[in-house]
Order: C-alpha cells, then sequence, then structure tokens
C-alpha cells in the first residue's frame, strides 16, 4: 500500500521564516519554512565545486520564486559534506599537535595507531604521551607533570595549528584535560584552538583519541563553511541567526560547529530521516532516502535518528562519536543498469550522478539508468521524454533487481519479524514499486524530494551526556539525575532554549568487567530553538 501524505494545508502569511539547505554530493537543496514549520518553496541545484557558489545559487533562487523578503529570514540552518570530504580526500587539513594523557598505564600502544600515511602527513609528525589519566572511577592513575607537558607545547611551537588533548578516561573526570589545556595555552598562545576529547567522544580511549585528532584538523575547514555561509547570506540581506547541522539529527549554533565541526559529518542522512518525520507525521519508522547515487536507510525513533552503537570508520579511522545507524546501497536515479551483465541483468553500484539528464536512455543518452527503468515501466511521468524504445522485459528484470536489493536492506535494518512503515523520501523514490516485503506502508510524503533541506531547517537543538558511574559511591536516582541535568546542560550549550529542554532517551548499561558495581548511562536532551 502506497500512501501519500499532504502537509501543506493552507496558512496565512507569516513573517519570521527559516532557510534549511542540504548539500549532497549531486544536488544542494533549499527549502523554505514559516513559523509554523511548513514549506513555502524548495528548489534543488547542482551541487558545484566550489559548494559555497551552488549553496548562493540555492538562496538566490529561493528568495527569487517565492517571493520571501530577505528580512523577514530569522533563522539559517546548514548541513553540509565539507568536513566529511575534507577527510576522505585529504584536503583543508590543519596541522594538529596530540598530547594523550596516559603515560605510563597506555604507553603500549601508540598515538595515532592505524592512520595511514596519507592522514598522517596532512595532518603532522606531533603526537605524544605525557603523564596522567585516571581510572574508571575518577580515581587518578598518575598526576600530571605540568613542566613535561609545557616542554611538549614548546616543541610544537610554529608547527601546529590545533591541539588535540585525550585523557584516559577523560569523560569521567575532566580535570586533568583542563588543566593540560591552560598549560598549552599559556605556552602557545591564548588563540591556539584545543579540543579536549571528553567533550567528544565516549570511554574507549583510542577511538576518542582518532575524533579528538581529526576534530582538530576540521577547525579551519568549519570555520571556512561558516564565513562562506554567512556572506552567501549577507549578500541577499538575509541578517539571519545561523546553525549547523549535526549528525543526530539536531542543530547547533555556529559558534559550537566551530569548536566541534566532527558533530557535522553524516548529517546529510539524518536531515532526511528528520525531515521525513516532520512530514509524514511518524515517529517511529524505517526511512528510505533515494538520491542520485545511493539509498541511505535509517531508523526514525521518537522522531530522530536511532544512533549506532558500533564504532564508526571515517576515511578509514575508527571513531567513537555518535553517528547515526545508516546503512547505505549503491543503488539511486543514477545507477546503471546492465542488461548484458554476468548471469542476467546487473544494477549499480556504480551511478552516472548528476549527468543523469545527459547520459539517461529517456533523454537521448547511451546508459541505461535506474531513472530509464522507472520511466518505461510507468513508475513515473518525465515531461519531454520518450521510454518507448526501450526493452520492457530487461526493464522489468532490473526492476526485480533493484526492488530485491531494497527489500533486503530493510529486513536487515529492521529489529523485529513483523512488518514496519516505511517513508519514502528524496529524488529518486519513483523507484519503489507499490508494495515491498517486510513494509506495512509505504509513504511518500509531500515535498518528499526535499525532506533533507526541510530536515535542516526544523529547530530541533541536542545535548547528551555519557559517563561511567559508581554505584558504590552513587545512589541509582542520583546517578539519573546527574545525567539528565548533564545532557540538558550540554542542549542549551548548543543554543536549545532551556525552557523547552525535554529528555528524549536514557539508557544504563551494568558493566561486569569493571569492579565497583559500575553503570554507563548514555542521555539524549533536545529542545527548540
Amino acid at each position: 500500500m502506497n500512501v501519500t501524505v499532504n502537509n501543506g494545508a493552507a496558512a496565512g502569511p507569516e513573517k519570521a521564516y527559516r532557510i534549511g539547505i542540504d548539500v549532497g554530493g549531486t544536488n544542494t537543496d533549499a527549502a523554505l519554512l514559516d513559523s509554523s514549520l511548513r514549506c513555502v518553496h524548495k528548489v534543488k541545484v547542482h551541487t558545484t565545486a566550489d559548494v559555497n557558489e551552488g549553496i548562493v545559487e540555492a538562496v538566490r533562487r529561493l528568495l527569487q520564486e517565492s517571493g520571501v523578503d530577505a528580512a523577514d529570514i530569522r533563522y539559517a540552518m546548514l548541513g553540509t559534506t565539507h568536513c566529511t570530504n575534507a577527510i576522505v580526500e585529504r584536503k583543508h587539513l590543519g596541522r594538529v599537535g596530540l598530547i594523550r594523557i596516559g603515560a605510563p598505564a597506555t604507553t603500549a600502544v601508540p598515538p595515532l595507531a592505524g592512520w595511514d600515511a596519507t592522514l598522517r602527513a596532512a595532518i603532522g609528525p606531533h603526537s605524544y604521551m605525557a603523564s596522567g589519566g585516571y581510572e574508571y572511577d575518577g580515581r587518578k592513575i598518575a598526576e600530571l607533570d605540568a613542566a613535561e607537558l609545557a616542554g611538549l607545547c614548546r616543541r610544537m611551537a610554529g608547527e601546529v595549528d590545533a591541539v588535540a588533548l585525550c585523557g584516559v578516561f577523560a569523560p569521567v573526570n575532566r580535570e586533568q584535560e583542563k588543566l593540560a589545556g591552560d598549560i598549552v595555552r599559556e605556552v602557545l598562545g591564548a588563540d591556539m584552538p584545543v579540543t579536549f576529547s571528553s567533550e567528544i567522544g565516549s570511554i574507549g580511549l583510542l577511538e576518542r583519541e582518532n575524533a579528538s585528532v581529526l576534530n582538530a584538523a576540521l577547525l579551519q575547514v568549519i570555520a571556512g563553511v561558516v564565513r562562506g555561509f554567512e556572506a552567501a547570506l549577507n549578500g541577499f540581506g538575509i541578517d539571519a541567526q545561523l546553525y549547523i547541522c549535526q549528525n543526530d539529527g539536531t542543530l547547533m549554533k555556529s559558534e559550537y560547529a566551530l569548536r566541534y565541526p566532527i558533530l557535522t559529518i553524516a548529517c546529510g542522512p539524518t536531515n532526511s530521516i528528520r525531515g521525513a518525520a516532520h512530514l509524514s507525521g511518524l515517529s517511529d519508522a524505517l526511512v528510505v532516502d533515494i538520491g542520485g547515487t545511493t539509498t541511505d536507510i535509517g531508523v526514525l525513533v521518537q522522531g530522530f535518528p536511532r544512533q549506532s552503537s558500533a564504532a564508526v570508520e571515517l576515511g578509514g579511522i575508527r571513531t567513537n562519536f555518535r553517528m547515526p545507524d545508516i546503512l547505505s546501497i549503491g543503488l539511486g536515479g543514477g545507477t546503471i543498469v546492465r542488461p548484458d551483465g554476468p548471469g542476467g541483468v546487473t544494477v549499480g553500484p556504480d551511478s552516472v550522478g548528476y549527468e543523469l539528464t545527459k547520459r539517461g536512455r529517456i533523454f537521448g543518452g547511451d546508459t541505461l539508468t535506474a531513472t530509464d527503468v522507472a520511466v518505461r515501466l510507468g513508475r513515473a511521468v518525465w515531461p519531454g521524454t520518450d521510454s518507448a524504445a526501450l526493452d520492457e522485459s530487461a526493464c522489468r528484470e532490473a526492476d526485480a533487481v533493484m526492488q530485491q536489493l531494497l527489500e533486503e536492506a530493510i529486513d536487515r535494518m529492521k529489529t523485529s519479524a513483523g512488518d514496519v512503515d516505511v517513508i519514502l523520501v528524496g529524488g529518486g523514490s519513483i523507484l519503489v514499486p507499490e508494495k515491498l516485503a517486510g513494509a506495512a506502508r509505504i509513504i511518500k510524503p509531500d515535498h518528499y524530494d526535499a525532506a533533507n533541506a526541510i530536515g535542516a531547517a526544523l529547530g530541533e537543538v541536542s545535548g547528551e551526556s555519557e559517563r561511567i558511574y559508581s554505584l558504590d559511591d552513587w545512589k541509582y536516582d542520583d546517578v539519573i539525575h546527574d545525567a539528565k541535568q548533564n545532557a540538558m546542560n550540554e542542549a542549551a550549550a548548543a543554543g536549545a532554549d532551556p525552557e523547552t529542554v525535554q529528555i528524549v532517551s536514557v539508557e544504563d548499561i551494568p558493566i561486569a568487567y569493571l569492579p565497583g558495581n559500575a553503570l554507563l548511562v548514555k542521555v539524549k536532551a533536545a529542545g527548540r530553538l
């Protein structure tokens, strides 16, 4: 059953608009929402080599076509691939000095273990170990040596753009990292950017260390993004509060993003998930986002993307900061279909991407794509094209392969055997048939093709707390209260109105391998702008 949702009921004129922009590998989507979060207008432009050019064009068209006065736009939100691309391409990364506070306990595994030569070269040779660190319950392993830290800083002077500090069990006790930060700024200057691992990742040392170094390396990248976004808006007379999308489906002020650029990684799929929830009115479902190159499948839980419980690799580096649980497969509107592949029809995983309207068969090109198949089977109508010459039987075979790919991916993301609601978003949604195995309903809401930009504009700001507590020292109720308060404080710091912050989820996990009746508590809070 394919259900269409219309949430675009007529509304009176509003004078407080917001712009949401999502930069993808193929297209840059932009949406204009009024104060009731109704989509007023949307545009789609090709992503340019200089990403800022595509953003400027999207804003220009949005204003021109909607007729909205730039002075009435109060908020602007950006979901960007800049930081992801910088890591993957090893470009524009800053030079980082890493100090691990953990000797003598952690000397067996050196800093940056597992990093390849290209990424090591990009961030520079300055990685050191210093004495210090804590046990899981906050007891000191060793004292911090101020003279030792000052000496390491002098070795880095003039050769690093930022410093990353990573202490053993720093998320449990941040004191040594903070003291080390004071020493770094005393020796290298008060304006030296410092990333504290206790503010980035969770308990695991090596993955948290990696995430902290990457965060420090991205500080210059995100600064350029924010400046470019500000310039694009100012060029059109838009004086708006800027927000950057996080990868948990929420927002952070641009000032917060300048400190934590790593949190923008993988925000594209989560924008689509948040947009799908808003457009469909559902808070629990599977979201299937089909673009030009890939299909991203995520799980909507209480209106937010389900977070991954496993360590995530970025550019080949293991990290452990919060990331969405996303499954990507090589199926999109531009996916190449080969009727004479080995063993019959093959689909993808390669794609023609943004060249679809040049290379696709229905557009006069020579490459059979998934879009050609959908149009030939009557699943979509593309004005000005002709699909009659395409072999229908080959298209039906290709369609069966695509359907199997989707059904297998949906099955992998489900947590129970029963059928689940599936929300379809993204321009490639025309590929999906009326029914899919495992789907109770297939819902394609209005504005489904701009769900990513709409999701970027939705005004929820979040904060998280993750810490190990010893129940020998704390009462359980006090532990939960403390963790909730820490998460709510983080949400407020990121830009949420403290009066609106609510707890989204609480998870507590007994840790059997640690003494002292240890409990790992994870809490997420979110509130409106």
